[in-house]
């Protein structure tokens, strides 16, 4: 009787596992998980392992019971250095993207580094408003016998991206409000507004943003915004339609339930359409 030997395949030691991103990005010569007589810093190899710094975060956002969709705000789960290292994770991201639009970062002089501006770019400008805390500003009293009662309207330039193509929105808020027992500084309602639209949004949505901002801001509960701006997702692919205008309005308190305080607000825009320098 012949003596049973097992296959080959079976008997072969096994080689070790190597992430498939490793075997295109590292040169097997000298990585150490490929070939571990080489000798590279400790840290490089455990690094690997452990979990990206998006994962982390997310795994807060969860633990908290948070929504990140992206027009939400997650700074309350984020810590110090946590921007950073999302930055640089994100460059990664974005070399791979280049990679995938056969795009030669490498010796491209236009591409060499845009990776790391297109990350810098989302975090720190485009979609701050996702990742930095609210403006929180300094409010005034207004309790007085002489306080303001009045209606104050504030014209505030915008700039937003679409969620569904991350195309820019450039347009205008004007934010209304009846005040109540506190005032803010005029700066801030443009900053509450802008806050609100460095993240990946609709109008619909960024219109209730920023007027609930407002309301939380200065007590009140009179609270008029009405937007008109320009969608690159129309301009720019699709229908381009260059002459397209979007307009939203949202309404509360009296600016909803009195037709003499919703007209003068809209007469206090159209004063300041015709006053804005073109």
């Amino acid at each position: 009787m012949s003596k049973f030997t097992p296959d080959l395949l079976l008997t072969r030691s096994p080689a070790p596992f190597v992430p498939a991103w490793h075997q295109q990005y590292n040169n097997p010569e000298v990585d150490p998980i490929v070939n571990p007589t080489e000798t590279k810093p400790t840290q490089v190899a455990t690094d690997y392992d452990l979990p990206a710094t998006s994962t982390l975060i997310r795994n807060r956002l969860r633990d908290s019971n948070r929504r990140y969709w992206a027009g939400d705000n997650i700074s309350a789960c984020l810590e110090p250095g946590d921007k950073d290292l999302l930055i640089e994770e994100a460059t990664r991201a974005f070399e791979h993207v280049l990679d995938s639009l056969v795009i030669d970062r490498e010796n491209d002089p236009n591409s060499r580094g845009t990776a790391r501006r297109l990350a810098k770019m989302y975090f720190n400008e485009i979609m701050a408003g996702r990742y930095d805390p609210s403006p929180n500003p300094t409010a005034f009293p207004n309790d007085s016998e002489d306080r303001y009662e009045g209606m104050l309207v504030v014209r505030s330039e915008l700039r937003s991206m679409c969620s569904h193509h991350h195309q820019p929105v450039v347009g205008v808020a004007y934010i209304g409000i009846i005040a109540a027992n506190k005032l803010i500084g005029l700066s801030k309602y443009t900053r509450i507004a802008q806050w609100c639209a460095r993240r990946g949004t609709l109008q619909e949505e960024l219109c209730m943003d920023i007027a609930r901002e407002i309301e939380l801001a200065t007590n009140s509960k009179d609270v008029a915004v009405y937007i008109q701006a320009t969608h690159g997702c129309c301009e720019n692919r699709g229908i381009m339609a260059h002459s397209s205008l979007t307009q939203t309005t949202v309404l509360h308190g009296a600016f909803k339930t009195d037709p003499s305080v919703k007209k003068e607000f809209f007469d206090n825009v159209k004063l300041q359409q015709d006053w804005a320098p073109r």
